[in-house]
C-alpha cells in the first residue's frame, strides 16, 4: 500500500495505495491509518506537518506538556503514560524541586486526594500551587478558589481567569493550571521544564517508560509504589492494592458500560484513529461504578470530557454534549 513504482503502474508513475497511479510529487501520506493527499496539512501537538511526495515534513517547534488528573485517581502524565492511583493523602503532582535537597525550584503543585463513594477510590478534592521561593500559594478546593499569601516576593507573577467551564491560573514561570471546578485538573508546563520535573505527572522528557521515578530517584514498574513515594505526609497509609469498583458493585457495571460506550461509539469516530479510546473507556466504567454516593452523572461526564479534551489536542473536535448527555 506504499507509493511504489513497478508492475502495477506505467513506468514513472506510482501506485498511490488507493487503486490509482500518480506521479511521485503527488504521492499520498499515511497518518493513523488515514490517507492524506500531497499538500495536505495536519496538526501534531503544536506542530504542523505537510505531506510532500509521500513523506511528512513537520515544523520543529517545542510544545507545552500537559498532565491530566481526573475522576477517581486517573493520571495521564506529560509523556502520555496512563495509570490509576487511589491514595488518600496529599501528593506531589509535579514540581521542579528534584534531585538533591538543595536544588532550587520555582513551583510545586500538590493534589489532596480524598475517598469519593464507598468503594475506596479517591478523587482530587483540592489543588495547592506554590510559586517561587517566596511561598506564594493558590489553593483550589470544592468549587472555591483562595489565595494564601505567606510572604511578599515578586519572583513569580500570576494571573487567573475563567474560560468557559474552566478556571485558569497562569504564572510567569511557564506553569499553567486549568481546573473544571469539579474533579479534573490539567497542568501545562512550558518546554523549558523538559526533564526537570518530578511527581505523579512524571518527568516530561518525552519518554513514557521512565515516568514511574520515585521520590528517591529510583525507577519502579508498580504505580502503587511510585504513587506512595510522592505522598506529602508519612502519616498517611500506603496504598497496597488496586481497587476494582465494578467487582465491588456488580449491579452498577452494566449501566456503567452502557453509558461509557459513547467513547467507543460513532460520536467519537473521527478521534479513534488519533487517540486510543480504550484506556479512557475503561477509566469511565471504573468511575461510573465507583460514584455510588450521588454525583454519578458528574463522574461519567468528567470521564467522557477527559477523552474529548485529548481529541481536541489531536485536532479532532467532537461535539458530544447534548441536552440529555452532560
Amino acid at each position: 500500500t506504499e507509493c511504489v513504482s513497478g508492475c502495477v503502474c506505467p513506468e514513472g508513475l506510482y501506485d498511490d495505495g488507493r487503486g490509482g497511479c500518480v506521479e511521485q510529487k503527488d504521492c499520498p501520506c499515511v497518518h493513523n491509518n488515514e490517507w492524506y493527499s500531497s499538500g495536505e496539512k495536519i496538526k501534531v501537538d503544536c506542530n504542523t506537518c505537510t505531506c510532500q511526495k509521500g513523506v511528512w515534513k513537520c515544523t520543529d517547534d517545542v510544545c507545552y506538556g500537559t498532565c491530566t488528573i481526573y475522576g477517581s485517581g486517573h493520571y495521564n502524565t506529560f509523556d502520555g503514560k496512563f495509570y490509576d492511583f487511589d491514595g488518600s493523602c496529599e501528593y506531589v503532582a509535579t514540581q521542579d524541586f528534584c534531585g538533591d535537597k538543595n536544588s532550587s525550584g520555582s513551583f510545586s503543585i500538590i493534589t489532596e486526594n480524598v475517598p469519593c463513594g464507598t468503594t475506596g477510590v479517591t478523587c482530587s478534592k483540592a489543588i495547592k500551587m506554590f510559586l517561587g521561593v517566596s511561598d506564594d500559594s493558590q489553593y483550589i478546593s470544592n468549587k472555591e478558589y483562595k489565595e494564601i499569601q505567606r510572604d511578599v516576593g515578586d519572583d513569580v507573577q500570576y494571573w487567573n481567569r475563567t474560560v468557559g467551564l474552566y478556571l485558569v491560573i497562569e504564572a510567569s514561570n511557564g506553569v499553567m493550571l486549568i481546573w473544571d471546578k469539579k474533579t479534573t485538573v490539567f497542568i501545562k508546563l512550558s518546554p523549558d521544564y523538559k526533564g526537570k520535573v518530578c511527581g505523579l505527572c512524571g518527568n516530561f522528557d518525552d519518554k513514557a517508560n521512565n515516568d514511574f521515578t520515585t521520590r528517591s530517584g529510583l525507577q519502579d514498574s508498580n504505580p502503587l509504589n511510585f504513587g506512595n513515594s510522592w505522598k506529602q505526609s508519612p502519616m498517611c497509609p500506603d496504598v497496597t492494592q488496586e481497587i476494582k469498583p465494578c467487582d465491588l458493585k456488580p449491579h452498577r457495571k452494566s449501566w456503567a458500560e452502557k453509558e461509557c460506550s459513547i467513547i467507543q461509539s460513532e460520536v467519537f469516530k473521527i478521534c479513534h484513529s488519533k487517540v486510543d479510546p480504550l484506556p479512557f473507556y475503561e477509566a469511565c466504567v471504573h468511575d461510573a461504578c465507583s460514584c455510588d454516593s450521588g454525583g454519578d452523572c458528574e463522574c461519567f461526564c468528567s470521564a467522557v470530557a477527559a477523552y474529548a479534551q485529548e481529541c481536541i489536542k489531536a485536532e479532532a473536535c467532537v461535539f458530544w454534549r447534548t441536552p440529555d448527555i452532560c
